[in-house]
């Protein structure tokens, strides 16, 4: 997890990541987002897997974005994420009232490491009532983060004992996307951040696992909405190293991105 406090108004687009994104803001306003299925106020949030890229404007915002694994964004939400795949709703919808009871003392905190063994407390309690996912589900997706991307999904299924498309199934319902997106996605994730770090495309393509630099710029397009050298200069991209340093290592990241 990483705090932010953003005093002026900001607006960036939201690019997605291989992990359930979760805001909750804590200074009485609200995030002003702008996605492919209209326009939505929230004062906290949460974004599925491989949602499409949306902007969001905000003002004065102090919040606490948390990166969940899909393994326990299942448990953690309290609803299959196939019913998040691809959108971004309020996470009052999912948790009620719990939402503003943790706002309110969240805004009471002293410091951002209190803030966030707040959130440790609630996610714990949460992980804890929750229905883990399948162990062979779980398992494809580790194999699926430690290659990459690039492993190979009919192999992976036949490392389960599972069919292919009981894999399918099972995946898309546990995790919110089929197994060949999820590597889709994990594969960009370590793409777009090369080229924020000033790779280049043809050099990005050739390493990462694309057929060819056209490969790079369709996955690129499909995830952000906009070309591979736009894509490097966004900010969210760019704020990644400060608010999760060593991103891809494994771990947690508390840090105040003020």
């Amino acid at each position: 997890m990483a705090g932010f406090r953003i005093r002026g108004p900001v607006g960036i687009r939201a690019i997605p990541h291989p992990a359930v994104t979760v805001g909750v803001e804590f200074g009485d306003r609200t995030f002003d987002i702008h996605g492919e299925t209209g326009r939505t106020r929230a004062g906290s949030l949460a974004a599925g897997l491989a949602f499409g890229a949306f902007r969001v404007r905000a003002e004065g915002i102090a919040c606490v974005q948390i990166r969940l694994s899909p393994l326990v964004a299942h448990p953690v939400l309290g609803l299959p994420l196939s019913e998040l795949r691809g959108n971004v709703i309020g996470l009052d919808d999912l948790w009620g009232s719990d939402v503003l009871r943790l706002r309110e003392r969240l805004n009471q905190a002293k410091s951002w490491q209190e803030r966030f063994a707040l959130i440790d407390a609630e996610l714990s309690g949460r992980l804890r009532a929750g229905r883990e996912v399948e162990p062979e589900v779980a398992w494809v997706w580790r194999q699926i983060i430690a290659s990459r991307g690039r492993a190979r999904v009919r192999d992976l299924a036949d490392r389960t004992g599972w069919s292919r498309q009981r894999l399918w199934s099972r995946f898309g319902a546990q995790i919110g996307l089929t197994p060949k997106r999820a590597a889709m996605l994990v594969r960009f994730d370590r793409a777009v951040h090369r080229l924020v770090r000033g790779h280049g495309p043809a050099q990005v393509a050739a390493e990462g696992g694309y057929a060819d630099q056209s490969h790079l710029h369709h996955d690129v397009r499909a995830f952000t909405g906009t070309t591979p050298a736009a894509a490097a200069d966004e900010p969210w991209l760019a704020a990644d190293d400060t608010a999760w340093p060593g991103a891809g290592r494994g771990g947690e990241h508390r840090v105040d991105c003020t």
